[in-house]
Order: C-alpha cells, then sequence, then structure tokens
C-alpha cells in the first residue's frame, strides 16, 4: 500500500550553496544560498527569512563566529546572495536559515555548509609538472610522489588542476569517482581544479600518492575536420597539485607537485578523447600508487609554465559512470568475433573481462548501426576522422592480455557514443553475454522533471529524448558523442528548456557560459562551436546558432529565477548584439546557418537570423531593465522594435496572413518568437495548421522549426494539431524514430539519409520541453520567474486518456495532472509552498469548470496547496 506524507508543518529543506549540496571548493566571493519550504498546507508560504552564516556549527546564533546575519528580511525570496564578510580560503562555513511561515511561526533548517577553495591564484603552492615527452608521445605517463604526515590527522584535501585528463590515487586507490576531469576548457585562457576530501585515504606516517595523465582535448593527437590537433594551447599533459593536511593539533602541511616527483610511461599506450583507448596489460607496474612500489627506475620530471592565468573552481556536477547496462544480446561469429548488443544506444564506455594467452590482441570496436552482415558498422559516425594510418581505428579500443587469469579492461580517457560493441582477438577466446557491460556515462545533473501518460509511444519519446540529452551532456552540451563530440551552439540552445525541464543543469550551463565568454573576439563575434581551437569563427555562425551568449542566460533566470548568468553574461551579450547590429542592414541580417536538414522545406536565411536578431535583442533590452541601466534599456529595446517592424515589413503578408513562403518553420518562428501582432496571431497559427494538415499531417521542419512549431501551435489555440504531429509514427516524426528501435532522437528524419545520420542527436530535442508545456500546461511567468508564480495552461488533447508532467522547481514541485473520467476531465494540480499558479483550464462545447464540486471561472489564481479541478 502506497504511504503519502502530507506536510501538515512547515519544513525548511533543500538548502544549496550555487546549486549544489554542501560544496568544497568552491571559489565564489559572493555564493549563493538557496532552500524551499516543505508545506502541503493551502496557502502555505513564506513571510521572511533570516540567513546566518558562520564558522562553528554549534554557535550560529551567537556573534562570535559569525560571518553574515542578514537579520529578519521581510520577503518570500528562497534564493539569497552572500553579504556577509570576507570569506577566507580553504574554510568550511556552516549556515542556516530561518523563516517565518504563513503563520508567522518561526521555522529553522537543519545546518548546511559549504567549504571555499584556492579563491585565487595566488594560494597556489605546487608547481605545474609533466614528464619529458612531447605531443607525439602516445603512452600515458605516471606521476608519483611517497610524503610523511607526521600527526595525526584531523582532515585533508586534494586541489588538482590540470590541461589535458586525470586520474588521482592515494595509498593505491582512485581519489573519488568523477570521470574525464577537469572538464574541458579554453586551456590557454581558463583551467578548472578540483577539491576532494582525502582525510580517509591518509594515514599518519608515510603516504603515496600518484596522478595518471590522459590527453582530453589538450593534446588531441587524432586528425579530423575540426582541427583539434592545430590548437593554439596544444601540449604534452600537465598538472598542479596542492595536497593540504590539517593535524589535530591545528598544524598544516601542504604536499605539493614539484621537482621531488618521479614519472613514467604507463600501460595505456594511446589515448584519445576522439577515437579510442589502448591498454597493454602486459607492461603494467603493479603497486605504482602505493608506498612500496620501487621506483628505482623513474625518472625526473619537467616543470612547466601555468597553462593560463586564470584558475578557478569546477563548481559543476561532475561527469560519472552513472548508469551500468547490462548485454541484452549476444552474437557470436566465430572463436575470435563476438558481438554485444545492449540493447539502447548510450554515451560512454564498455568493460570487458576476459581470459586468453599473453600478447593476445582484442579490439572493442563501437557502433550505433550494424551492416548487412550484422557487424558494427562505423559509416554513419567516422565521416570527419582523418587518420594518417590504421594504428589509431575510430571508436575502438585495444587491449592487449597479460596472460593471467581473468583480465578486465575499461578505458580511463574516452568515451564513445554506442549500442554495439564487436570484440575481435588475434587468437581464440571465450566471451559470454556477462563478459561485457556498458557505463552510461554523462554529467550527473539531478533528474527533477517527469511525464506519464496513456500513450506509450509518448512516454517512449520523452525516454529517448532524455538519452540523448544525457549521452551530449559532458561538462557542455554537445551535439553528438561519436562523430564530433563538439559544443555546437545551435544544439545547445535550442534543447535548453529540455534540459532544464528535466534536469538541474544549471551548473553545466554556468560553466559553458564562462567558456563563451572564453571564446567570444574581442568584436562580439563568437564561433559556432564552443570550446574551439579555432574552428568556426567562419561566415555562418550567426545568429540562429550563436545567440547562445543570450539565450542560455535568460533561461537559466526564468527556470531559476537566479540572474547571475545574465549579470556575468550581460556585456558579452551587449558586444554580440552590437556587432550583428553593425553587419545588418535596416535591422535585417542574412548572418547564420539557416533550418538546417529540414524534411523538404527550404526557408528564408534572412527571415530566420532576423528573427534571433530580435531575440537577442530583445533579451538585451529586458535585461538592461532588470539591471537599471535605462540607457542600454531604451537603446535595444527600440532596436528589437525596429528589427521586428522590419521582419513584419518585408515577409509578412497581412492579406493573407502569411509570413515568408508559408512554410512551417516560417510560419512557427513568427509565433514562437512573438513577432506576430496580437491581432494577428490566431490567423497566423490557423495558417500554420493548415500547412500542416496540407503536409501530411506531418512535420516539415529543420532544426529551426523543429524549435518552434509544437509550441507555436498549442500556444495559439492549436493544440490538438500538435499533438497529432508529436505523437506521429510514420514517416517523418520523432515517433517514426521509435517506432522503428531508436533508443535516442536521431540527427536526420530520414533514417536512410546518405549525410547527417548521427543516431544521437539533440538538435530536434525542444519536444522533452513541450510535453511539460504543451499538453502538461507547466509554464514560466517572465514577470515572476523561477516559478514563483507558475502558468498552467494544459491541453486535454484527443488521443491521450491521461497525461501528468511534474517538475522540481525552486520551490518545490509542481504537479499537473490530467485524466478523462465518465463526466469528463479531472484535472488535479500541486503548487509548492512559497508560490502561487494561474490555472486556465480549457473548456469547450458548454463544458463548465468546477472545483470542489463549485463552479468557477476557467482561468483563476491559487495560492499553495493540491487542487482537484472538474470538467464537465
Amino acid at each position: 500500500m502506497l504511504t503519502i506524507k502530507v506536510v501538515t508543518a512547515a519544513e525548511i529543506i533543500g538548502l544549496q550553496c550555487d546549486h549544489l549540496v554542501r560544496p568544497i571548493g568552491i571559489d565564489s566571493p559572493e555564493p549563493r544560498l538557496s532552500w524551499k519550504m516543505n508545506d502541503d498546507r493551502r496557502g502555505a508560504l513564506q513571510l521572511s527569512y533570516r540567513v546566518i552564516v558562520g564558522t562553528d556549527s554549534l554557535n550560529l546564533t551567537g556573534k562570535l563566529n559569525v560571518n553574515w546575519d542578514s537579520g529578519k528580511i521581510t520577503s518570500g525570496s528562497s534564493l539569497v546572495v552572500y553579504k556577509g564578510r570576507a570569506l577566507r580560503p580553504f574554510t568550511r562555513y556552516y549556515w542556516k536559515v530561518l523563516v517565518a511561515d504563513k503563520d508567522n511561526k518561526l521555522v529553522s533548517s537543519t545546518i548546511s555548509s559549504f567549504e571555499t577553495g584556492m579563491m585565487g591564484m595566488e594560494n597556489w603552492r605546487g608547481t605545474w609538472i609533466s614528464d619529458r615527452n612531447d605531443i607525439d608521445t602516445r603512452p600515458a605517463p605516471y606521476f608519483r610522489k611517497v610524503f610523511n604526515s607526521a600527526k595525526q590527522i584531523k582532515s585533508a584535501r586534494a586541489y588538482i588542476v590540470a590541461s589535458g585528463l586525470y586520474e588521482l590515487y592515494l595509498n593505491g586507490g582512485k581519489v573519488g569517482n568523477h570521470r574525464l576531469d577537469p572538464m574541458y576548457t579554453r586551456f590557454d585562457r581558463r583551467n578548472l581544479y578540483v577539491t576532494y576530501d582525502v582525510t580517509s585515504q591518509l594515514k599518519q606516517g608515510k603516504n603515496a600518492v600518484g596522478v595518471l595523465l590522459g590527453n582530453g582535448w589538450y593534446n588531441h593527437q587524432a586528425l579530423a575536420v575540426w582541427n583539434f590537433d592545430k590548437a593554439p594551447w596544444r601540449a604534452r599533459p600537465t598538472f598542479c597539485l596542492d595536497l593540504r593536511i590539517t593535524y589535530t593539533d591545528g598544524s598544516t602541511d601542504i604536499v605539493t607537485s614539484g621537482n621531488d616527483w618521479k614519472t613514467s610511461l604507463s600501460p595505456i599506450i594511446s589515448n584519445n578523447i576522439y577515437t579510442g583507448e589502448h591498454y597493454d596489460a602486459r607492461v603494467e607496474q603493479k603497486g605504482w600508487h602505493t608506498i612500496d612500489f620501487d621506483d628505482s627506475k623513474w625518472k625526473g620530471i619537467t616543470l612547466r609554465a601555468s597553462p593560463s592565468r586564470n584558475i578557478v573552481a569546477q563548481s559543476m556536477h561532475p561527469i560519472r559512470n552513472v548508469e551500468e547496462i547490462k548485454t541484452k544480446k549476444l552474437r557470436k561469429f566465430n572463436d575470435t568475433t563476438y558481438l554485444f548488443d545492449l540493447g539502447r544506444n548510450i554515451a560512454g564506455v564498455s568493460k570487458l573481462k576476459v581470459s586468453g594467452p599473453e600478447g593476445t590482441v582484442i579490439r572493442l570496436k563501437h557502433a550505433e548501426r550494424l551492416d548487412s552482415n550484422g557487424r558494427a558498422d562505423l559509416s554513419n559516425i567516422d565521416v570527419y576522422y582523418r587518420p594518417k594510418d590504421d594504428e589509431d581505428p575510430f571508436q575502438t579500443d585495444i587491449f592487449i592480455l597479460k596472460g593471467s587469469a581473468e583480465e578486465e579492461f575499461i578505458p580511463l580517457f574516452n568515451y564513445k557514443g554506442f549500442r554495439y560493441v564487436e570484440v575481435t582477438s588475434s587468437k581464440v577466446i571465450k566471451l559470454e553475454e556477462k563478459s561485457l557491460v556498458g557505463y552510461f556515462m554523462h554529467s550527473d545533473v539531478p533528474a527533477i522533471g517527469k511525464i506519464s501518460s496513456s500513450n506509450p509511444l509518448i512516454d517512449k519519446i520523452w525516454w529517448a529524448t532524455n538519452n540523448s540529452y544525457l549521452s551530449n551532456l559532458f561538462g557542455f552540451p554537445t551535439d553528438c558523442p561519436q562523430r564530433e563530440k563538439n559544443g555546437w551552439t545551435g544544439d545547445g540552445h535550442f534543447a535548453v528548456e529540455t534540459g532544464l525541464y528535466n534536469f538541474d543543469a544549471v551548473t553545466v550551463y554556468e560553466k559553458w557560459m564562462g567558456d563563451h565568454r572564453d571564446e567570444q573576439q574581442p568584436n562580439g563575434v563568437l564561433p559556432d562551436i564552443i570550446p574551439t581551437g579555432g574552428w568556426g569563427y567562419g561566415t555562418a555562425n550567426g545568429t540562429d546558432w550563436t545567440s547562445t551568449i543570450a539565450i542560455i542566460p535568460w533561461n537559466i533566470y526564468q527556470f531559476y529565477g537566479d540572474t547571475k548568468a545574465l549579470a556575468d553574461n550581460y556585456k558579452n551579450i551587449k558586444q554580440y548584439v552590437n556587432y550583428i547590429n553593425s553587419r545588418s542592414k535596416d535591422g535585417l541580417t542574412s548572418f547564420g546557418r539557416g533550418d538546417w536538414v529540414p524534411v523538404n522545406s527550404t526557408s528564408n536565411l534572412e527571415y530566420t537570423s532576423s528573427i534571433y536578431f530580435y531575440v537577442d535583442a530583445d533579451i538585451l533590452a529586458k535585461t538592461a531593465k532588470l539591471f537599471h541601466h535605462q540607457n542600454d534599456y531604451l537603446t535595444y529595446s527600440a532596436l528589437a522594435a525596429k528589427i521586428k517592424k522590419a521582419i513584419n515589413d518585408k515577409y509578412f503578408n497581412s492579406e493573407t496572413g502569411i509570413y515568408g513562403s508559408g512554410v512551417q518553420t516560417e510560419l512557427s518562428m513568427a509565433l514562437q518568437w512573438n513577432i506576430v501582432a496580437y491581432t494577428d496571431r490566431q490567423r497566423v497559427a490557423e495558417n500554420l495548421a493548415k500547412r500542416v494538415v496540407a503536409d501530411g499531417m506531418h512535420i516539415d521542419v529543420g532544426v529551426l522549426g523543429a524549435k518552434a512549431v509544437l509550441n507555436a501551435l498549442s500556444d495559439n489555440g492549436q493544440a490538438e494539431t500538435a499533438y497529432k504531429l508529436a505523437s506521429q509514427d510514420t514517416y517523418p516524426g520523432w515517433g517514426w524514430w521509435i517506432v522503428n528501435g531508436a533508443t535516442t532522437l536521431l540527427e536526420n528524419w530520414d533514417m536512410k539519409a546518405t549525410r547527417d545520420i548521427s543516431d544521437n542527436h539533440m538538435m530536434f530535442g525542444e519536444i522533452g520541453a513541450w510535453f511539460f508545456k504543451g499538453i502538461g500546461g507547466i509554464k514560466i511567468d517572465e514577470q515572476n520567474p523561477g516559478f514563483k508564480n507558475i502558468l498552467l495552461r494544459p491541453h486535454f488533447v484527443s488521443g491521450l486518456d491521461h497525461f501528468t508532467a511534474s517538475h522540481e522547481s525552486p520551490y518545490g514541485t509542481i504537479l499537473s495532472s490530467w485524466k478523462r473520467n465518465a463526466k469528463g476531465v479531472k484535472y488535479d494540480v500541486k503548487v509548492p509552498a512559497n508560490a502561487t499558479a494561474n490555472v486556465e483550464v480549457p473548456v469547450a462545447n458548454g463544458e463548465k469548470v468546477y472545483l470542489n464540486g463549485k463552479l468557477i471561472a476557467n482561468n483563476i489564481n491559487i495560492s499553495a496547496g493540491s487542487y482537484s479541478f472538474e470538467v464537465r
């Protein structure tokens, strides 16, 4: 029996610092502190708050050791910026919040904490070190040092920064469970360090520290069209380490990277983030990271300059092996060839357990597709690789056995996009289904959104969309996890709402916006892949792609009510808009890529690019108003009005209600991005619906239209048409992919296209957000962002008997759930404590809306609590 806990008094929960729970190693001098009220009572709200921050967890009420006491603040805000005494580096701070609930009863949270890290370059004590090899050396280097901790240890923290990738070890054990640290940045402009609590891995007396370095994006040895091998930062991987030990007597030691370390080459004889990893178990050095290892044959290190003068904390959800996926099917071709099928497409790695003679060479080829003979087929994803020889095959790991009993291999410095793993061996081996598992790797962002419906196809599309989103989240959003792994800006902003409805991904996006600032040219230009080694500053990196600089900070503000991303990027947005304006004529621009990979139709490039120019100018104007930059507000609101007028003057036929040539993308973009005058919206939406009918009730859009078409319909009285588009199971459409076996979203509507045919892409992924907006009706009130006031606009579409959407907002869980019954429709909602909602229930054919059996208007404002409406 399901037991539901009803909270009849307020609790303060969900305390976070900079959108993380109890983070350690933060650098922000003014961290953001946030919390939620858990209170199921009707009208639950926060009348006031008081935040107290100090260094003594046992004394957060007195004046001693208190760094900040906000005092009583009469406000419903649950996100505040620290405004106390300057934070010291390497210090743990404790904090709590006291809230007055709706009855003015004071409720205290439990105590949470955050811990500062370096707080500045000047606090590093270690030196950057590397081995004495060059960029063409294939094997990955080991580094080690033995040190002595003379006293009893109270706590210890490891701070490590690398250009390349690293694995950190203490006394033979791996430190932490992160993968592919640190996150990829423009290495010559910004480096990220990671903090680990290593107290439990150290002991009094002798200890050994070891570091294994991988190439990552820093030393890109593979050749591909993106020219990462020519990146200006490229060098042999390097790292810097400070291991700070605090003893029980209050004294400290710092173990650092420097001249007293030793180095050797490892059994990872080749590693490339783009292709694969090669491991020769015959040259393993067992115990290399332990105290008693004999390193007399190891060599000295070389000292290196810091790759950049900007080393900052990696304050974000890390990449992890999030899910282990067992083999669903094994096919044996012969004694040296096996094909493992995981049953779904993922990003990540495979782990193989195998026995065989010494020197046996095993190849693990990772593929999304099979050829006509049932063998792994890379032809859809290896098209941009330009190998100079066959030594580094694409998406293929190589494992050379040492000939002991069962051996195990999992790559450390690579990931791939795949469903199938073809294992071939130079000698006879015996493999079973359990011999290989896959690990779904991605930035481990918490899931905060869920939908379920009476149509299994809808649920599968949502699931596949999330699979693609996570497959393309590796410290920044990418286009695909196999062919490119690039941070295509367009793909990033097309999918940002899907990401934020479904996952708490703000920390990843904030990091990526830092990458944008690093890459922006002085004139405001951005490349269309970020980060980049230099590729992408071409002629097509225009508004429809690089509008990420405005769209993503704006969406963070809308979803979280947090202005920091807008503040951090305000000057950059302004530079960008000024650049576009300088190359536009009369408010119009053709700077862009256009509606990429459409079904059939083409859309006018000037029209679509100018719409995104308008979006950017409009966001800039609204942001200027938010920050009280009055002159900028007047300037850019006038520019936005000028662009909108220019678009309408040239591309809108007021007699027919048609934009451009009247294709789905052109009509839907005008509606989605508020180009259409209010008086014309219904007519344009009707024309869009007619166009969809003329197109056989199927989509005919590329990436720009896929972002707009479902929203344009459902927001403007055509929700039935939108649902029919979303739920089609024949070509072209999202459902067509699913019924043909897809478990992720594809790059092309045509599954048999000859190009642009990755099977794991996110650029058509807006549908994952539309489920929440267009059917569940959970929408943002722009004037009350962060879901402080929620707009609930569900659509009871034909073809569904029930639909439920939930989203964990900054204030708590929002629920929007409807179900048909014999009388009509029952609509249940939950508004979290300290929030409100405007509910607009759709009615037709004389239907009426009832709440608790009483007739009400179909558009009402409600306070926090649970409500059950009936439409009959």
